[in-house]
């Protein structure tokens, strides 16, 4: 896996935490020893206040929140995480800011265009378009000191462009959402299934080790691979480690030779990954 610390940020590095990732709620925190950014609040201010703590970044550090999307499970704590720091400014595109405008004073708005790189503190970023039933959502990309972290979750699909933003992650934090046949013979409704199964719902455990093995394929460099977003109810860690274990070593790509694989824990707090 990555170098990893429970709290201290390596120096001059590029970092990596999750607070949450799951059904029930999503927050990470991308920093650098200069900038703190948080990506979604879909879990609560106390949470978020623990995960900072823990990873041992004042709030007044982190002077960006990006959304991916505007589904409550990635903005829960919009209002309440933007009342406390009063100077943290929300990242979105056009179509997601109108969504979710009524939530936050127009001045804490800053707008991006998908595709159109800029900049926050030393860190670079990049949001691209993912295919989940929202108004525009995206994954996102993060360059610091020649390194780059990926995170694609929310997204039925992976299409070209999406490959193309991915394919020289050093890390990549990538949606393993559920087992196929646990969603299939579940307790959701009918529709809920056929909304996650559909190519606007969520990644499946075959679907990400499927990714993999084409990023693989196609471009060799080492890779650090967090298996994400993994539903409560038709998933979980084992099961979706080995899905994508097994598809990899039946393509002859080993853990540990090509590729390093781990999985969020979904409602606990990861060490800081330095990447």
């Amino acid at each position: 896996m990555p170098n990893k610390d429970t709290g201290k940020v390596g120096p001059m590095a590029l970092n990596f935490c999750s607070f949450s990732s799951g059904s029930t709620g999503n927050c990470y925190l991308i920093k650098t020893k200069k900038t703190a950014l948080l990506v979604d609040a879909g879990i609560s201010l106390k949470k978020i206040i623990a995960g900072l703590s823990q990873t041992q970044t004042n709030s007044e550090q982190v002077t960006a929140l990006l959304l991916t999307h505007e589904h409550s499970d990635h903005t829960r704590s919009l209002g309440s995480l933007t009342r406390k720091n009063k100077e943290l400014s929300v990242y979105t595109n056009e179509k997601t800011r109108e969504v979710l405008k009524d939530a936050v004073e127009s001045k804490r708005w800053t707008l991006f265009r998908n595709g159109k790189p800029f900049t926050i503190g030393d860190i670079e970023i990049k949001a691209f378009q993912v295919s989940h039933d929202a108004a525009d959502p995206v994954g996102y990309s993060f360059y610091a000191q020649g390194r780059q972290v990926s995170i694609v979750t929310d997204t039925g699909c992976i299409n070209e462009e999406i490959i193309g933003e991915i394919m020289d992650a050093d890390t990549l934090v990538l949606e393993a959402n559920h087992d196929v046949n646990m969603l299939k013979i579940g307790r959701y409704p009918w529709f809920l299934k056929q909304r996650i199964l559909g190519e606007r719902g969520h990644l499946s455990n075959e679907s990400a080790a499927r990714t993999l093995v084409r990023l693989l394929s196609e471009r060799k460099k080492e890779r650090n691979i967090f298996l994400a977003h993994l539903s409560r109810e038709n998933n979980f860690p084992e099961m979706a480690y080995q899905t994508v274990k097994n598809i990899l070593e039946d393509e002859e790509y080993y853990i540990g030779t090509h590729v390093k694989l781990d999985t969020i824990i979904r409602d606990e707090i990861s060490p800081v990954y330095q990447v």
